[in-house]
């Protein structure tokens, strides 16, 4: 099975930052403190960590022990084990496609923000004046001015996926440097990329460390660290709740996509891979956790900001209304003050329309946001409030922009290693960057945007489940699990205990199952797939329903690389078949002509 002229890591540490630098990615800054805001702050930490051990420290270790045994990409490995099977490694390869295709738009994003970040004002601190002169332009008046910056200067985001625009041409050139980027840190394989991981494992930890010393010493930021840690118990009894820690787990770890089994493939062939499974799976979750410390010091910070704000607003229309002196009322004194007045005036009072609960600090912790919503739009707002606003900027967008790109050398990974063993081309390396940079300029466009959720929601989930249930259930019961213990035994000199044989027999098959159940049950009891689409006119999102070819580019998504399991297998049956027959009447011919 081995391949002797096989490149391999200058040493196993290279291995562990490439898993770590692909793992650690931009789900755990803006994925993770979502579901733990969403579902009971502390108390996410339970079901999260027993997903861990049920299911993604498993299944980790699964595909770095193929990979590493087989020393070939995903689809080699795959039909390594069985003919039949190829098709798990190609549905991981067009899987790892798709994710490519739109990934880097986020990178995109990335260097755009950075490189508004060198000004003397932030742009999005503030809305932009309008063409009169008179006042702030009327869409971000209507929304904030973080918003208007990311929806109309760096998306210029169109109506609705139906409304089409041209290029976006800054958004473009990012584009292209975020592909000119991949390239040169994949050109040369792991001999780049293993040099690469040093820097993008490693300085985001930085970054987060000195923005979690900073965010820990921000006016509220204990307000939000609070709200982390006080458990809502009540939500364990949630089932939605068990399901997000486990999808999170899955997907944060990067299972099923080939990217594993190709990095794994250039280790030494003794590598102890068991243990830099476990060491990378609970690196992964703490930083996860970690994130969430300076996610939540940030909401603290920005909710207190717009909590007092809004004190501030009701303290000075009182003054005004009623004509009091200017410290007469104070932060400490309003609630006592709004008693008295709409005690003593109660229709002049009424009229203002405030109450008690006009202004809370709770509602506004309460309010999640995920994915580019949390990462350029909330914590920008909490960047512009910050002194010395542009170096916190840069260091931010720096973060992420290193996060997004050690999880594409994953990913772009994934498609040549398979491809370079099946000697496609001379420079697969090349070709998959320029294909995925033409084809991604779509979402550049005014409409880019809402392809751009089509792919993130549905492109990769179902697809993800299916590969990886067929990846448990082929080892265990195909492959064999006896075999499957000898080959780590020639690994690493010894069986794996009876942890790993329960779960990768019983426990994560079953967990997977369910996975893929519910998520088949959601989908048909989901009604029409919506989307949210921006209204320049109200200044917000509004709920669209996404249009009939819409819905079927969305099925054809889903279906596209799962398709790929049964169709290889037929193909391999057939031609068996096929050639089993030629090879029979060859025999029968040289007989007779003997």
């Amino acid at each position: 099975m081995g391949n002797d002229a096989r490149p391999n890591w200058d040493n196993p540490r290279q291995f562990v930052l490439a898993c770590v630098s692909y793992a650690v990615g931009l789900g755990n800054v803006w994925r993770f403190p979502y579901l733990c805001q969403k579902h009971g702050g502390g108390g996410f930490l339970i079901p999260y960590m027993i997903m861990l051990f049920l299911e993604g420290v498993p299944l980790f270790y699964l595909e770095l022990a193929i990979g590493q045994k087989m020393r070939l990409g995903s689809i080699g490995a795959w039909a390594n084990i069985s003919p039949y099977l190829g098709g798990v490694g190609l549905a991981s390869v067009v899987t790892s496609f798709y994710l490519c295709l739109y990934y880097n738009i986020i990178n995109a994003w990335s260097f755009w923000y950075l490189f508004n970040s060198f000004q003397s004002v932030l742009p999005w601190a503030e809305c932009p004046i309008n063409s009169n002169l008179t006042g702030p332009i009327e869409e971000c008046e209507k929304a904030t001015s973080t918003q208007y910056f990311f929806y109309r200067e760096t998306l210029n985001i169109s109506s609705s996926v139906e409304v089409n625009g041209g290029v976006h041409m800054g958004q473009a050139l990012c584009f292209l440097l975020s592909w000119m980027m991949t390239y040169l840190f994949i050109v040369k394989g792991v001999k780049s990329t293993g040099k690469v991981v040093y820097f993008t494992a490693t300085f985001p930890y930085v970054v987060l460390f000195i923005y979690l010393i900073r965010g820990f010493t921000l006016h509220g930021a204990f307000n939000g660290v609070n709200y982390m840690f006080t458990p809502k118990m009540e939500q364990l009894a949630n089932p939605t709740t068990w399901i997000n820690a486990a999808t999170q787990i899955f997907y944060s770890l990067g299972l099923g996509f080939g990217s594993l089994i190709a990095f794994a493939s250039y280790n030494e062939y003794n590598n102890n891979f068991e243990r830099q499974a476990i060491v990378v799976s609970l690196i992964n979750s703490g930083t996860s956790i970690f994130a969430s410390l300076v996610t939540f010091a940030i909401y603290g910070f920005k909710a207190t900001f717009n909590y007092e704000n809004c004190l501030e607003r009701i303290r000075v229309l009182l003054l005004n209304t009623f004509d009091l002196a200017e410290d007469s009322i104070t932060m400490d004194n309003l609630s006592d003050w709004m008693k008295e007045l709409g005690t003593t005036y109660p229709q002049q009072f009424a009229e203002l329309n405030i109450t008690s609960d006009t202004c809370s600090l709770n509602r506004e912790l309460d309010n999640a946001a995920e994915g580019p919503g949390l990462a350029f739009i909330m914590y920008s707002e909490a960047i512009k409030n910050m002194p010395l606003s542009q170096l916190w900027s840069v260091l931010y967008f720096i973060m992420l922009l290193l996060l997004g790109v050690g999880s594409m050398l994953g990913n772009v990974t994934a498609i040549i290693t398979p491809l370079r063993d099946l000697k496609f081309l001379s420079n697969v390396s090349g070709f998959v960057c320029l294909l995925c940079l033409l084809l991604g300029l779509g979402f550049t466009t005014t409409s880019g945007n809402y392809w751009f959720t089509i792919f993130n929601d549905y492109a990769a989930s179902f697809s993800l489940l299916f590969i990886v249930l067929i990846e448990v259930v082929t080892v265990s019961y195909i492959y064999g699990i006896k075999r499957f213990e000898k080959d780590i035994e020639d690994m690493l000199g010894h069986r794996p205990n009876w942890y790993w044989k329960i779960m990768w027999t019983i426990i994560s098959p079953l967990l997977l199952i369910s996975l893929f159940i519910f998520y088949i049950v959601d989908y048909i009891l989901g009604g029409t797939p919506t989307y949210q689409a921006w209204n320049k006119e109200l200044g917000e999102s509004v709920v669209m329903e996404y249009p009939v070819h819409c819905q079927v580019f969305i099925a054809l998504l889903l279906v596209s690389s799962v398709s790929c399991v049964p169709l290889t297998a037929l193909y391999v049956f057939y031609r068996k078949r096929k050639y089993g027959k030629l090879h029979k009447t060859q025999t029968v011919s040289t007989v007779c002509v003997h």
